[in-house]
């Protein structure tokens, strides 16, 4: 295991969060940090709080304890400075994918002109150039989330906060759509957390990995600095020994916590 970098002003310091559901207590005394421009993979068993920290990284959730730092500043109410992309789709059905991915410009009173071509730039960004037209039904799960990348990024948010964002699709598409990810990350590198519980597609992306332990009162166990070459396709960066040395290192410590989950939501009331 390696040591999780240090940054002089992360873009993102969970310090000691505690978050407590009446007498569940679903995170307990967890800090993370994550530098400018670094890409940040939490995993671990279901149920073990990730999605709640991603929650209170976007101002979404206050913690019951802890605080929450933003470039330095201390986190009050929504993250301003973050975009969040759900695991399931958020585009507006009566909208175009066009109209979805101006739908934050607009928010923000952005002349329409502007945002119709800067959402349009970014449609052509993401592959979807000639489907801006289309509704949400119309478009393939692959071209949904393509929009929903193109309707978060063209805020241009310093931290890209992500939950799951590919777990619904096909592993074709998905490593397509891992791929763009990290194309699009490259050009213009964000502070990136993002959740999965997909180990392989952790370390693909990522600079570094964070392992959490089984809930209840989840805690990060283990952080791994992913030294693999950049750039990469997810497909290929698979294949070498690297990875899979990686890979079998994050599983030894992923497997307990695993098992302890599955035993604890047998025997949970």
């Amino acid at each position: 295991m390696s040591q999780q970098p240090v940054s002089a002003v992360p873009a993102l310091a969970l310090h000691d969060i505690t978050c407590t559901f009446g007498n569940y207590t679903a995170v307990a005394n967890t800090s993370l940090r994550v530098a400018d421009g670094e890409f940040v993979s939490v995993v671990g068993p279901t149920g073990c709080g990730k999605s709640t920290l991603l929650n209170v990284a976007a101002g979404l959730l206050a913690p019951t304890a802890g605080r929450v730092e933003i470039f330095g500043s201390p986190l009050v109410g929504l993250n301003a400075r973050a975009g969040y992309m759900f695991q399931a789709d958020a585009l507006m059905p009566w909208r175009t994918a066009l109209g979805n991915v101006m739908a934050g410009l607009e928010y923000h009173k952005v002349p329409e002109d502007e945002s119709k071509r800067r959402a349009t730039d970014w449609l052509e960004r993401v592959g979807l150039g000639g489907h801006g037209h289309r509704y949400p039904h119309q478009l393939s799960g692959g071209m949904r989330k393509r929009t929903a990348l193109a309707q978060t990024l063209i805020l241009d948010p310093k931290i890209l906060l992500m939950d799951e964002p590919f777990s619904a699709l096909d592993i074709q598409t998905r490593q397509l759509m891992e791929n763009e990810l990290l194309e699009l990350w490259s050009a213009n590198r964000k502070s990136v957390v993002f959740i999965t519980h997909d180990l392989e597609e952790a370390i693909s992306l990522s600079d570094r990995v964070v392992v959490l332990s089984a809930g209840p009162a989840t805690h990060p166990l283990s952080d791994f600095v992913i030294d693999l070459p950049r750039p990469r396709d997810v497909s290929e960066i698979r294949l070498t020994q690297r990875f899979l040395e990686l890979h079998q290192q994050i599983w030894n410590t992923m497997r307990d916590e695993v098992l302890k989950a599955y035993s604890y939501n047998r025997t949970a009331p």
